[in-house]
């Protein structure tokens, strides 16, 4: 009797068959949990959007967030000119204020915090100083994706959030 060779014996044909469809399974289940992932942070994506409003006799910056998910702000930068502020009232015009916290805060989709509100008669004199303001918040979503935001509401990824101290807005 005559040995048949290893790769003709139907045993090892059916185990290089199911070692074969043990690897594309693998496969599909790796690229199912990619897209799962993929999925799950997209459902959770935050979206900070800056903004102000004004009228005769009041003058407000607004924070929004428009996103599927919360936003955990790390930081806020404002500098009007060359100089970093560290709280609103550092801004002559800025002395009849209401003013809530925007740094490390965790923003709500669909919430929206006023960080500084202005009622008063130098209305005209807010606005002009409002020109030199730069406001730069950092936030990231649940799963530690960053972005940085300005004025512009351009958001711009970042790997994550650090400012020296020198430059944060505490307020």
């Amino acid at each position: 009797m005559q040995k048949q060779k290893w790769y003709r014996n139907p045993e090892m044909l059916v185990a290089l068959t199911a070692l074969f469809m043990g690897l594309i399974t693998a496969t599909i289940s790796i690229y199912s949990a990619y897209i799962d992932r993929a999925y799950a942070k997209a459902s959770v994506w935050p979206r900070v959007e800056i903004f102000r409003s004004h009228s005769n006799e009041s003058f407000s910056y607004g924070v929004s967030n428009s996103g599927t998910g919360p936003a955990i702000i790390k930081y806020a930068k404002v500098s009007s000119g060359d100089q970093f502020l560290k709280k609103w009232s550092e801004l002559p015009e800025f002395k009849n204020i209401t003013q809530s916290h925007i740094g490390n805060i965790t923003l709500p989709t669909g919430k929206t915090v006023t960080p500084v509100k202005y009622k008063g008669e130098l209305i005209k004199e807010v606005l002009t100083v409002d020109q030199g303001i730069e406001i730069e918040l950092c936030y990231c979503s649940i799963y530690g994706d960053c972005w940085i935001v300005d004025r512009s509401n351009e958001t711009q990824p970042t790997e994550a959030c650090s400012v020296s101290p020198e430059q944060e807005f505490s307020q």
